[in-house]
């Protein structure tokens, strides 16, 4: 398992897809959406004080639907259209904290790394860790997740930092299981918002102490 060190300096909190449509009132949302939103806000308020990079992503498809792809033929059009820009269901629910400083990219498909420019943005800052939180866990997140591992990123995947609906039959907390038993074994560590408010608290605390005179001579 792993059990990495955290530098909140090189680290980036990536809240996925935390928009109207995912967090409430539409059949894309989670049941957990308010309630979810709230523990992300605590933990990006922690992360920007400690000097993390906070990214928001947004299911982001064109009006036109000229990026859709395949996935035009999967998903039917009433529900991508509500990610689709221009959808008031699009935007980032207002229970969500965003402020100046924080990055907000677009992503055409699942994983927010793909025909995003994520990747460019987080090694421009020097960033090699990822915190993954937002809906759905077991689609969007679970992708994004397996990405950034994929891309040598260090990935935490928060447990109750996640969050998804009940799907083809499956209830909701069965797939949340499932998928951080499957990101735990080899893609992530897997911990709750607290555990990670705990290792970005003490990782920006060790930081500030000073360091030992060494002996001279």
């Amino acid at each position: 398992m792993a059990d990495f060190t955290v530098d909140p300096t090189r680290t980036a909190l990536i809240n996925v897809d935390m928009q109207r449509c995912f967090v409430e009132g539409t059949p894309l949302a989670s049941p957990d959406g308010l309630a979810l939103a709230a523990r992300v806000n605590r933990l990006s308020a922690v992360c920007r004080e400690a000097g993390a990079t906070i990214v928001h992503t947004r299911g982001w498809m064109r009006p036109d639907g000229s990026n859709l792809g395949v996935m035009g033929e999967i998903v039917p059009p009433f529900l991508y259209g509500l990610y689709t820009a221009g959808a008031e269901t699009a935007e980032i629910h207002p229970a969500v904290v965003v402020e100046d400083g924080d990055v907000i990219v677009n992503k055409p498909r699942y994983g927010a790394f793909t025909g995003s420019e994520l990747e460019l943005i987080l090694r421009s800052k020097g960033i090699d860790t990822v915190i993954i939180t937002g809906i759905a866990t077991n689609i969007c997140c679970e992708t994004t997740a397996r990405e950034a591992a994929q891309l040598d990123f260090r990935v935490f995947f928060l447990s109750d930092g996640t969050a998804t609906k009940e799907m083809n039959g499956v209830p909701a907390e069965v797939l949340q299981r499932a998928t951080c038993a499957s990101l735990g074994m080899v893609f992530a560590q897997i911990a709750t918002v607290d555990e990670m408010i705990g290792k970005i608290r003490g990782a920006a605390a060790a930081s500030r102490e000073p360091v030992a005179a060494g002996h001279h001579g």
